[in-house]
């Protein structure tokens, strides 16, 4: 989407937190880290940024220039609050869903994100409160290190064609109005402004993209999600060109917002696509 064309549309002026550079390099622990450690290092600022309605430009849309796509389209599923449901029913429907939208000929879904404000409030419940701040999930460190996690004997082969991990969300109830998701177009990403950050887990260690403001980016939303309507976002791309490789969002404050809106629920799942030789 060329500048020129982010200009002529609708939006909204909202604040969205990126990182504040620093020396060091951040750590986010996934679990209650050491006593007198912090969840997070990092400082987050809020910068006002135009947020674009995506909507009119989203039959435009692709995961190999603007790194996300809106689509539509039904499930199976009848309680996204159900685990045995989401990765019975949901994963598959998810792998489908991507296999089709990239091209490639394999897909498995290896982990979700169920996030509600309201639930994520009661202890051991395992749901999360929404994101608030601009991110990618993977890295050129992380992505090829969760094939060889998931992937065991499969993987040292597999990595030597295309993959990518790609990001289906979704909200489990609609409209929603409050926390909606901003999506930064990847061809106005620089890298540069990619911060390599740990993400600590019980088990074992991530590596996540904390991002930090640029003036270039152009950042859209679709407003009003509905129950049938999901996202598809390109977390990594191995391959170096002819696609954009990264991707950046994170939920924010839509000024529009109802006081009464209801708290936003919404599902995320991650996977891991590999495309045929020569792709």
């Amino acid at each position: 989407m060329d500048g020129l064309a982010s200009r002529e549309l609708k939006g909204i002026v909202a604040p969205l937190n990126f990182l504040v550079p620093m020396a060091e390099k951040p750590v986010a622990y996934n679990y209650d880290p050491p006593p007198g450690t912090p969840v997070r290092t990092g400082r987050q600022e809020a910068h006002e940024v135009l947020v674009h309605d995506g909507r009119a430009v989203a039959d435009r849309l692709s995961l190999d220039h603007e790194g996300f796509v809106l689509r539509r389209g039904p499930t199976a599923v009848t309680n996204f609050y159900d685990e045995s449901q989401i990765v019975s029913v949901f994963y598959a429907e998810c792998e489908e869903i991507v296999k089709k939208a990239t091209g490639a000929n394999r897909a498995f879904a290896f982990d979700h994100i169920v996030r509600n404000e309201a639930k994520a409030a009661v202890k051991g419940s395992g749901v999360k409160m929404p994101s608030s701040r601009v991110h990618n999930d993977y890295t050129t460190w992380s992505s090829p290190q969760r094939v060889r996690d998931l992937m065991g004997p499969q993987a040292e082969q597999l990595l030597k064609q295309r993959y990518a991990i790609i990001n289906l969300w979704r909200p489990i109830a609609g409209p929603l109005l409050k926390n909606p998701l901003a999506l930064c177009d990847a061809e106005s990403l620089d890298e540069e402004n990619l911060v390599a950050s740990d993400l600590r887990y019980p088990d074992r260690a991530g590596e996540t993209y904390s991002v930090t403001y640029n003036p270039a980016q152009r950042w859209f939303y679709f407003p009003h999600m509905q129950a049938d309507e999901y996202v598809l976002i390109r977390c990594f791309d191995s391959a170096r060109s002819g696609a954009a490789r990264f991707s950046a969002h994170g939920g924010f404050t839509d000024p529009a917002t109802p006081p009464d809106a209801p708290p936003r629920e919404s599902i995320e799942v991650r996977m891991v696509v590999f495309f045929p030789p020569g792709a």
